[in-house]
């Protein structure tokens, strides 16, 4: 293990992750290893009604106090669902970190789901996902990769359909827990001006009474997938397009030379060859972007942007031909050099968010038991060279699939 990170294992197999840095205030998430992928197809959304049941009441404490514990103290409370993955996180004072912990592995390990609350969550949710439909521009990313990875594990929504949810109680919850909430699966990670040693004894008082867990099944990586080329009618004021296709995983060595090469495409500086090209060029555009996201076993990488009805095929054309430069051409040595110190510097400056860096090291504990510094990080992208990022362009970009929403 690094030395910018001081790891444990709890008796239970929950393993943990502190950080000690200098400042008054103090970072830790539960990363739970399941997300909508480890739904069964009568679950769908099930993973991320769990999450927001978290916080509908506890053997202990009763929703309100739930949701008050630490927003008395001046802290913040929240979770997310991924498809792989569960967090619940939370920032406070450096002298409630304690309390912080505590409240996690209350709501993690001893919510009791009262139907109540959860019918009424039920309503909460119906209006996130009605709020989801409104934005064609978020739910253009999940029909893609919905049609990107059809009849794998990868291929349905996160927030699941308003008729499944409505059937789900805290039978169904408690069920889809104890088959994929399990301590082997599980990463406490931390951040703040205090010891490893510290972080571990508040980790064990708090987490290290739960009985140890193993995961029961095996995760099915997703089959091969056929290009595909949609338009769908949505009778929006803007053409909304992505063209992507699958990429290299997690643990794959050719992730960060496909990051970078996303990064020179489509990234979020303005000097990104998109935006330059189709935007400041031709003012055809007013949102133009490149991203690419690795799971346990794949991965997906897009390229998005919205504009008027007329001008959506001449936009397809001007991306088509940057790909094309890309997979062909290799960037000059001033070109790949500033790219670099780029892509380092935008590290750099999302390192130094102590949340992001904290749940960053939960989630690659939790996906490869291992973490690499960021040190590390910068060496190995000065080491790309011109050759390896045209490869992994010309592996990636190569054939994609479109979807158009008009």
């Amino acid at each position: 293990m690094n030395s910018e990170f001081s790891t444990y294992v709890l008796p239970n197999g929950i393993r943990g992750v502190h950080r000690q840095v200098k400042g008054s205030v103090a970072h830790c998430a539960l990363v739970i290893g399941a997300g909508s992928r480890d739904e069964h197809p009568d679950e769908y959304g099930l993973a991320h009604f769990t999450e927001h049941a978290f916080f509908k009441g506890t053997a202990r404490r009763r929703a309100w106090q739930v949701n008050c514990r630490l927003e008395n103290l001046g802290g913040e409370l929240n979770a997310f669902t991924t498809k792989e993955d569960t967090t619940i996180h939370a920032t406070t004072l450096r002298g409630d970190f304690r309390k912080a912990a505590e409240l996690i592995a209350d709501i993690a390990f001893r919510s009791t789901f009262p139907e109540r609350e959860l019918e009424r969550e039920k309503e909460v949710i119906v209006d996130e996902i009605n709020t989801y439909k409104d934005s064609p521009s978020e739910m253009i990313y999940d029909t893609f990769e919905d049609l990107l990875f059809a009849g794998s594990e990868l291929g349905h929504n996160i927030l699941g359909r308003k008729a499944a949810l409505m059937r789900y109680d805290g039978r169904a919850i408690r069920s889809f827990i104890s088959r994929t909430h399990t301590t082997d699966q599980m990463v406490f990670s931390s951040i703040g001006n205090f010891s490893a040693r510290t972080a571990e004894a508040v980790a064990m008082r708090c987490f290290a009474d739960h009985p140890a867990s193993a995961r029961g099944y095996e995760r099915v990586a997703p089959g091969p997938g056929a290009r595909f080329d949609k338009t769908v009618s949505r009778h929006t004021h803007q053409t909304h397009c992505i063209l992507g296709g699958r990429a290299c995983g997690i643990q794959d060595e050719r992730r960060l030379p496909l990051a970078l090469v996303t990064n020179i495409l489509g990234g979020p500086c303005a000097n990104s060859l998109l935006n330059v090209e189709v935007r400041e060029k031709h003012g055809l555009t007013y949102n133009i972007e490149a991203s690419y996201t690795p799971y346990a076993e794949t991965g997906i990488v897009t390229i998005y942007f919205s504009s008027d009805h007329g001008h959506a095929e001449e936009c397809i054309s001007l991306i088509e031909a940057q790909l094309d430069r890309l997979r062909t051409a290799p960037l000059s040595a001033r070109r790949l050099s500033m790219a670099k110190k780029q892509f380092i510097a935008q590290l750099a400056i999302s390192g130094e968010s102590n949340e992001s860096y904290m749940l960053g090291a939960g989630k690659s504990l939790v996906t490869h038991d291992g973490m690499d510094t960021m040190q590390e990080v910068y060496a190995k992208v000065r080491s790309l060279t011109a050759s390896d990022l045209m490869e992994v362009a010309a592996e990636t970009f190569s054939d994609l699939s479109r979807l158009i929403y008009k």
